[in-house]
């Protein structure tokens, strides 16, 4: 497993809008990949998070993916829920772009259906053209 940092000149946070515009959902973006925890995909496709514990846990047992390559371990700092003005450092398990891909097309759901339709448009203008363009971020 990698172990990604926020602190570093390579990774950003990058802002992820479906095409209709209705869900917004942060995407960490690091070593050329995106990283997305459960509970992000979970709000990217639109279904609860033991929904997608257990898409993963499939991918894994069916061998699609390896845990250790497509999972990096990410310390993050958020307020303490008992104690006004502290902080709390806890690991949380983030899931990279194959994995992304893998559970969004077992996922059955209308987010995921989106999310389909547009990563499939991405690859063909991958295909075709030689490369994709992201015209939200050129303007």
């Amino acid at each position: 497993m990698k172990k990604l940092t926020t602190r570093d000149q390579t990774t950003e946070f990058l802002l992820y809008t479906a095409p209709n515009g209705g869900i917004k959902v942060e995407v960490l973006l690091s070593h050329e990949t995106i990283w997305l925890t459960q509970k992000r995909m979970a709000e990217l496709f639109g279904v609860g998070v033991p929904a997608i514990s257990k898409h993963l846990k499939n991918i894994f047992d069916s061998g699609e993916l390896v845990e250790e390559v497509v999972i990096s371990i990410l310390e993050t700092t958020s307020e303490h829920g008992a104690v006004a003005g502290l902080t709390q450092t806890q690991q949380v398990k983030y899931y990279n772009l194959d994995a992304v891909i893998s559970v969004g097309y077992r996922v059955n759901s209308a987010q995921a259906t989106q999310f389909r339709i547009w990563a499939t448009q991405l690859i063909k203008e991958y295909i075709i053209k030689g490369f994709a363009m992201d015209d939200e971020r050129l303007k």
